[in-house]
């Protein structure tokens, strides 16, 4: 028997093409190890072409950001024939949109910060600038704005008084068409993984940044934020919010694998900030911690979710 042909798609344009390659690298070596013929593709223009020439048995998505999370390369590779790990198109859409993910929250009773959000045309031309007193007390300060389709926490930004507010905005601005502004729920910041044909829930992992913020470079920089893996907190509150983020991944359609943040405030309530649905695969990156935390290894894991994908 021949052995299969996976092409990892990684790298692209988006603003998280580094991150990418690397997580790309890391499936390239654990899917050559495990004896797959293996073909590392830099998404380019020539995408589509190469996939034809190629015919994979299936493609292993790395992509992080724009064209890779957000249903592009899915609806792509559909039209191809081509099994990709990961979530469908429909599913991929919803969560890359913070704000639609959101309102799905909202509608499907599932906890989440109180929050507004508009595009660039109101803000510029239907004076959505004059709301800012309104929503400053309303969600209260700080008030955490970001773009609503970006990952890592890029663009995002802290906005501490209603003159800050419109600052805060033409920043997140410059990263989307469209921006959320979220009340800031102080907190424990929590990680969960899921993974799986049937979907379960990896240990729970807690970020503990060293700065004031989760931010893009706490997220990839090794030293620059502590994890623990399984989280320090009650049995009770971990099953709780293992239950939770198998609501939100099975409400927005998730399948193979996925992660979904959530703080747990100081009252005890829990808070669904997003869930993404190609998590990275860097040295840093939660899902192999977690996974780990789990007792699965970086290549097992990684074939479980090529086989969710290709098994099918």
């Amino acid at each position: 028997m021949s052995k299969q042909t996976i092409a990892v798609l990684k790298g692209g344009r988006s603003l998280e093409r580094n991150i990418s390659l690397k997580s790309g690298a890391r499936v390239e070596k654990a899917l050559k190890e495990m004896g797959y013929s293996v073909e590392g593709i830099d998404v380019d223009a020539q995408l589509v072409k190469r996939l034809k020439d190629l015919k994979p048995d299936g493609a292993f998505i790395a992509m992080h950001g724009r064209s890779g999370e957000d249903g592009t390369v899915q609806e792509l590779l559909d039209i191809l024939g081509i099994p990709y790990t990961g979530s469908d198109v429909l599913p991929s859409i919803r969560c890359m949109d913070k704000v639609l993910s959101k309102h799905t929250f909202v509608a499907d009773g599932i906890p989440t910060p109180p929050f507004y959000a508009f595009n660039r045309d109101a803000f510029q031309e239907l004076g959505a600038v004059d709301t800012m007193s309104i929503i400053g007390d309303d969600l209260g300060f700080p008030i955490v704005v970001k773009p609503s389709a970006q990952g890592s926490a890029l663009g995002i930004r802290f906005a501490h008084t209603v003159s800050e507010l419109p600052a805060a905005l033409i920043s997140a601005f410059s990263f989307d068409n469209k921006v959320l502004l979220e009340k800031y729920i102080k907190g424990k910041e929590l990680a969960v993984s899921i993974l799986g044909k049937e979907p379960r829930a990896l240990p729970v992992v807690e970020v503990r940044p060293k700065t004031d913020f989760f931010d893009f470079e706490s997220r990839y920089t090794m030293g620059k934020a502590d994890y623990l893996a399984p989280a320090e907190i009650p049995e009770d509150k971990a099953a709780a919010v293992s239950e939770l983020s198998l609501k939100v991944f099975k409400t927005l359609g998730c399948t193979g694998f996925g992660r979904v943040d959530i703080i747990l405030d100081e009252d005890g309530g829990l808070q669904v900030l997003e869930i993404n649905t190609i998590p990275g695969f860097t040295e840093t990156s939660l899902l192999p911690m977690a996974a780990q935390a789990a007792g699965i290894s970086f290549n097992d894991l990684v074939q479980e979710i090529l086989l969710c994908a290709i098994e099918d």
